[in-house]
C-alpha cells in the first residue's frame, strides 16, 4: 500500500468564495446564477438544472475581469445545509457565477487534478476531512479557513490522473446508460401518445371514430372508468428495521425505498403514490414490496399500457388533515381502453424498450458498487492503479 504525501488543501490551490451578488441585482434572463441547490443538481448528472436566478451579461463581465468566474477544471463545492458536500468540478465554456457562502470555489489548481480533488473529496479519507471543516448543527457549513486547513494524501499528479481516468472511466459509463434509460422512458411514451392521445396508431386511417361519454374515439375501442380496469391495492407498513435487505425492492410513494427479503405482489407491477409524493408511479419489472404511503395495481390490462396512462392522469390530493390520494377519485378518471389487437402490438413494440431499461438499470447498480468499492481503495493507493486499468479495459470501460 503507498503511503501518500499529506498535503494541506491551501498550499494546492486557491480556496475562496464568490463576490456578493445582491437580490436586487438579479434579472430575469442573463448569466446563470447557481446555489448549492443548482451545483447539487450538477454534481447528481442534471445537465440542464432548474434555475430560475440570473445576472446581467454586463455584471458578470465586470465580476470576471474584476474577481475571475468559474472556469473549466475549478471545483466547487457545496458547502451549507442538506446539500452539504457535493464536490462539482466545472466543465470547459460553462458560463455562471454563484452564490457566496452556498459554495466553495477551488480555482488555481497547482500540483493537484481537478477530477483526482472531486474523487477525493466523495472518498472517506476526503469525507472525514470535510467533516473536521464544519460548524453548526441545525444548519451545517464548512468555512473556508478550516477547508484551507485539510489535509490530502497527494500521489505524483500523473497517478492522480490516471486514478481519476479510472474513475471517470465508470463514471461514463453509468451516465451514458442513465441517458439511454432517458431516451427509452420517453420513445415509449412518444409511442403511447400517438397511438392513444392522438389516435394515430398503425392503420387508423381506416377506422371509423365514433361518440363516446368521453368524445370521438376509434370504433372497437372502450371509454371506461379506471376502477373498471384496476383496483388500488393498499400497501402494507413494513419499518427500516424490519427490511430484510434482500433483492426485493420496497416501494414508497418517492419510489424505491429499500430492500427486503418478501413481496408482497408480483412483477411487473406498477406503484403508485399515495401519501406524500401523492399520485407518482413506478414501474418495477421483478417481485416487489409496497409499503402504506403508496398502492399498487391489481388489473389484467397489459402493465407497460397502464403504466403510461397513469402517467398522464390527473391524480387529486384529498381534503383530509394528511393529505393523500383519493382513492374513488382515482378510480372514477376516464380511460381509453383499445381494442385487443391494438393492445396486442403495442405490447410488442414497446416490451423491448422497457426490458432494455431494465438490463441498463441492473448494469449501472453493477457499475456503480464497482465504482464505489474503487474509489477509496484507488484514491488511498490501498490497490496499484495498473491493476485496475488492466482489468478495467477488459472489461470494455
Amino acid at each position: 500500500m503507498a503511503a501518500w504525501p499529506k498535503r494541506q488543501m491551501d498550499s494546492l490551490c486557491e480556496v475562496t468564495s464568490s463576490k456578493r451578488i445582491f437580490a436586487s441585482d438579479y434579472v430575469s434572463k442573463g448569466v446563470p446564477f447557481y446555489r448549492a441547490k443548482e451545483i447539487g443538481e450538477k454534481h447528481h448528472g442534471n445537465v440542464n438544472v432548474s434555475t430560475e436566478l440570473f445576472i446581467s451579461r454586463s455584471q458578470f463581465e465586470q465580476i470576471r475581469a474584476r474577481f475571475g468566474a468559474p472556469k473549466g477544471g475549478d471545483v466547487l463545492l457545496t458547502s451549507i445545509g442538506a446539500l452539504l458536500g457535493l464536490p462539482y468540478v466545472v466543465k470547459q465554456g460553462e458560463e455562471f457565477y454563484f452564490k457566496d457562502g452556498n459554495l466553495t470555489w477551488f480555482r488555481n489548481l497547482n500540483g493537484i487534478d481537478s477530477q483526482f480533488l472531486y474523487y477525493w473529496m466523495l472518498s472517506p479519507e476526503g469525507n472525514g476531512e470535510l467533516q473536521k471543516s464544519k460548524i453548526g448543527s441545525a444548519q451545517p457549513a464548512f468555512t473556508i479557513n478550516l477547508l484551507k486547513r485539510m489535509e490530502i494524501g497527494l500521489p505524483p499528479l500523473p497517478i492522480q490522473r490516471r486514478v481519476a481516468g479510472v474513475l471517470f472511466a465508470y463514471d461514463g459509463l453509468i451516465e451514458n446508460n442513465a441517458r439511454r434509460i432517458k431516451i427509452l422512458a420517453e420513445m415509449a411514451k412518444m409511442i403511447y401518445r400517438e397511438w392513444f392521445v392522438s389516435f394515430r396508431f398503425p392503420g387508423y386511417e381506416k377506422v371509423k371514430m365514433v361518440e363516446s361519454d368521453d368524445g370521438l374515439i376509434p370504433n372497437g375501442w372502450n371509454a371506461k372508468r379506471l376502477g373498471e380496469v384496476l383496483q388500488l391495492e393498499y400497501g402494507k407498513a413494513l419499518k427500516s428495521a424490519d427490511r430484510g435487505g434482500g433483492a426485493v425492492p420496497v416501494f414508497g410513494s418517492s419510489g424505491v425505498v429499500g430492500f427486503h427479503t418478501e413481496s408482497l405482489a408480483d412483477g411487473p407491477g406498477i406503484i403508485v403514490g399515495r401519501k406524500g409524493n401523492v399520485g407518482s408511479v413506478f414501474f418495477c419489472p421483478s417481485k416487489f414490496w409496497v409499503i402504506d404511503t403508496a398502492y399498487y395495481v391489481h388489473t389484467s390490462l397489459s402493465q407497460y399500457f397502464l403504466f403510461l396512462n397513469l402517467l398522464t392522469q390527473n391524480f387529486l390530493n384529498n381534503d383530509a388533515a394528511v393529505p393523500g390520494l383519493n382513492r374513488n377519485q382515482a378510480h372514477s378518471l376516464p380511460i381509453i381502453v383499445p381494442d385487443a389487437t391494438t393492445m396486442e402490438r403495442f405490447d410488442h413494440l414497446v416490451a423491448p424498450m422497457f426490458r432494455q431499461q431494465t438490463v441498463l438499470r441492473e448494469l449501472n447498480t453493477i457499475l456503480t458498487k464497482t465504482r464505489d468499492l474503487l474509489l477509496p481503495k484507488l484514491v488511498s493507493g490501498e490497490i496499484e492503479v495498473g491493476k485496475i486499468e488492466a482489468g478495467a479495459i477488459a472489461q470494455g470501460v
